[in-house]
């Protein structure tokens, strides 16, 4: 009898209820299977199946099962071998019929090894957990796939899609490309050299480094990645979204939760229904929008939008910039704070429409002129305008109900808390990777 944890990582959560009424074991000319052993372990009867399939480096696993937990394993050898491990509850009516129903199917294709486990019958029903454990060369393609339950694999050069109807998704370092699909548990990946696509009805996905594009979708959970060379687009219905370093171009949105970005070298859009926006570096054309949040932005070196209808905007500018165009930040109800290097040459054009109640503190090195008009409403409307360093690119302010601050920027502080945000967001990044590999394991219960 096998060990109840195939690994220490997939979890016995997962059952099904079957209806089985006859049993077939197939194989193809380079199979050998092992014969079925069936006990009684107390109050459980289990059984064990095992096999192996000439293959070689390079190829293909096409693996499917109705349900059960899969663990892939990387080795040296060529061949493609599996151990399958079923169980139930032995006081249940049929339980011995209902183990000897589940079929495994394992032969060679052209382009590799085709597994199938499936459950047949109709007439008698039952609880039956099946666990796969399948070691491939390390060189392999997969193509896996489960009607209920955890799916994990060490590293792997080739390309990888892995598709569960209920289960979590943990896999190692994946040399091509990968897709990755749970209805609705969690997915976890070290690092992707290709292309990464993963989508979860409602669990949290967390990534390592992503070579190419990457298109990461939650119905509800967090995405947190350490980073995406190419076109990043990370949605999530309600959760937060964590960037670490952004390449190409950066989409991210989620109706509910934070967004923050490391270092941002592309074009940024990101946008928010209620959370606030943090970006510490943006090197590339940017607009963010939140409907109730606060936007903090430590080093703006590119042209930025910014807009909150609810919330404050903080942002450091660096000197001399890289990119030129117009900055333009846009608050309903919040105050608008920026901070200016002495040497670099802008045009500031601040407005605050309820200026009775608010005010333009400028710090006094700028020489910005302050005027006041009375609006159509009654209410007096303050303006700030000038240029600095004999002006430049214009960096346009405005707020409904809020104050501006212009404020001489000090550049080793904004050194200090570049260092400080990047290094704390890179050990919440790996802190919160740990916890949900953790969290996965936690769940482990024996039938």
């Amino acid at each position: 009898m096998m060990q109840k944890n195939i690994s220490a990582r997939i979890a016995w959560s997962f059952a099904a209820t079957l209806f089985a009424t006859g049993m077939l074991i197939s194989a193809g000319a380079s199979t050998r299977d092992k014969a079925r052993a069936t006990k009684n372990s107390g109050q459980r009867l289990t059984a064990e199946l095992n096999g192996s399939v000439v293959s070689h480096d390079g190829q293909h696993l096409h693996f499917s099962t109705d349900l059960g937990n899969i663990v892939i394993h990387s080795q040296n050898s060529s061949n493609v071998d599996y151990k399958v491990h079923l169980e139930t509850d032995a006081s249940q009516k049929d339980a011995k019929l209902l183990l000897s129903r589940f079929a495994v199917d394992a032969h060679a294709t052209p382009d590799g090894v085709s597994l199938r486990g499936k459950s047949s019958g109709r007439q008698n029903s039952g609880r039956l957990w099946v666990t796969f454990e399948i070691s491939v060369p390390k060189s392999y393609n997969l193509e896996v796939s489960t009607g209920g339950g955890n799916i994990e694999t060490d590293d792997v050069d080739g390309r990888v899609s892995l598709a569960t109807s209920g289960g979590n998704l943990v896999a190692g370092n994946i040399g091509g490309s990968a897709r990755l699909e749970t209805d609705g548990g969690h997915i976890s990946v070290k690092a992707v050299k290709g292309e990464l696509v993963a989508v979860t009805g409602g669990g949290h996905i967390t990534t390592g480094a992503v070579g190419g594009n990457a298109a990461l979708r939650s119905g509800g959970g967090h995405i947190r990645v350490a980073s995406v060379g190419g076109i990043a687009r990370l949605e999530t219905t309600g959760g937060n979204v964590t960037l670490e370093h952004s390449g190409t171009e950066l989409v991210a949105e989620t109706g509910g939760g934070q967004i923050q970005v490391g270092e941002a070298a592309g074009i940024v859009r990101a946008k928010t229904g209620g959370g606030g926006i943090h970006v510490v570096r943006l090197s590339g054309p940017t607009n963010l929008e939140t409907g109730d949040g606060s936007i903090y932005l430590t080093q703006v070196d590119s042209p930025v939008k910014a807009s909150t209808s609810v919330g404050g905007i903080t942002a450091w500018f660096v000197a001399p910039s890289k990119q030129s165009g117009m900055c333009e930040f846009q608050s309903g109800d919040g105050d608008i704070v920026v901070y200016i290097p002495r040497q670099l040459p802008v045009t500031i054009d601040a407005q605050i429409q309820r200026g009775d109640q608010h005010r333009v503190i400028v710090d006094p090195a700028f020489p910005l002129t302050v005027s006041y008009s009375g609006g159509s409403d009654g209410r007096r409307t303050v303006r700030a305008e000038g240029s600095i360093n004999g002006g430049g690119e214009v960096i346009r302010l405005r707020t409904m109900a809020g104050n501006i601050h212009v404020v001489m920027s000090d550049a080793n502080k904004q050194v200090q808390i570049y260092k400080q945000q990047m290094e704390q967001m890179q050990q919440k990044l790996q802190l919160q990777m740990r916890l949900l590999e953790q969290s996965m394991v936690g769940n482990d219960e024996t039938p």
